[in-house]
C-alpha cells in the first residue's frame, strides 16, 4: 500500500477516525495490504478447500464499524477469510489469533485516547505486535 508518508506508528495506524489515515478507504487498502502480506509471512499447508484466515477484534467506539467493514472488505477481495468476533479487549484479539491459529490478527482500538480518535493494530499469527519490517512491508 504506497503512502506518501509512514502511517504506522508505535501501535499500530491512530488518529481521528474518518481524517486520515484512519479512513475506510485507507482501512480497505491497509485490509488488501494486510492479507497479501500476511498469506506470504505464514504460508502454510490448508486442507482442500480451506482459505487462510484473519481474525478482526474491536473495541465499542462507533467508528469501529466503519473501519471493521472497510478491512473486511479489503481482506476477503484477496481470498482470505475474516473471523469478526465483535468488541473484546486488545490481548483477548491477541489470544484468540494465536488459539485459532489464525494467519494475523487486527484490533480496531484507540485504548486510553479521546473517543473520537480510532486505530488499527496487527498481530502475527503467535498474537504478537508486528515488527517494523512487516508494518513496512504492509505500506508498500
Amino acid at each position: 500500500m504506497k503512502q506518501a508518508t509512514k502511517i504506522f506508528g508505535t501501535d499500530g495506524v491512530r488518529g481521528v477516525a474518518n481524517v486520515e489515515p484512519v479512513t475506510a478507504e485507507t482501512a480497505l487498502k491497509l485490509g488488501r495490504a494486510a492479507a497479501h502480506v500476511f498469506t506470504q509471512l505464514n504460508p502454510r499447508t490448508l486442507p482442500e478447500g480451506a482459505r487462510p484466515k484473519i481474525v478482526l477484534g474491536k473495541d465499542t467506539r462507533l467508528s469501529g464499524y466503519m473501519l471493521e467493514n472497510a478491512l473486511v472488505a479489503g481482506i476477503t477481495s484477496l481470498g482470505v477469510d475474516v473471523l469478526v468476533i465483535g468488541p473484546l479487549p486488545t490481548p483477548g484479539v491477541a489470544y484468540i489469533t494465536r488459539s485459532l491459529r489464525a494467519d494475523a490478527g487486527i484490533v480496531l482500538s484507540a485504548s486510553h485516547n479521546p473517543y473520537e480518535d480510532n486505530g488499527i493494530k496487527f498481530f502475527r499469527h503467535d498474537g504478537y505486535k508486528l515488527d517494523d519490517q512487516v508494518e513496512a512491508q504492509i505500506e508498500d
